[in-house]
């Protein structure tokens, strides 16, 4: 797992060979990240499954409930086989897009 500190978030992708390997590493990580806005790029080298991605859904009530972001990059998904409070985007800017955007909700109390 590669833990990159931006600006306004921190970026995690994953130099695992498996998922299942990437999600421990967050796991015991995710403790000390809890407060920050995270984006969640997901290798896909990892064939990722709808119910893996579905593991991150906890987490991203989480930071909901903290007032911070939780945005993941995977491509080729169908956003529609998700619920609305996970934020699947395809692109890194994207997912940059999304953080402003919660932030300026944030800000006008949304």
């Amino acid at each position: 797992m590669i833990i990159e500190n931006k600006k306004e978030y921190i970026l995690i992708h994953s130099d695992d060979n498996t998922f299942s390997d990437f999600l421990l590493k967050f796991e015991k990580e995710h403790v000390n990240l809890k407060e920050k806005h995270l984006v969640i790029k997901i290798s896909e080298k990892n064939n990722t499954s709808i119910e893996n991605i579905l593991l991150f859904l906890k987490y991203a009530h989480m930071h909901q409930i903290n007032g911070t972001s939780f945005v993941i990059i995977v491509k080729d998904v169908n956003i529609d086989e998700f619920p609305e409070s996970l934020n699947i985007v395809p692109t890194l800017v994207e997912a940059e897009d999304i953080i402003e955007m919660e932030n300026i909700q944030r800000d006008l109390g949304f």
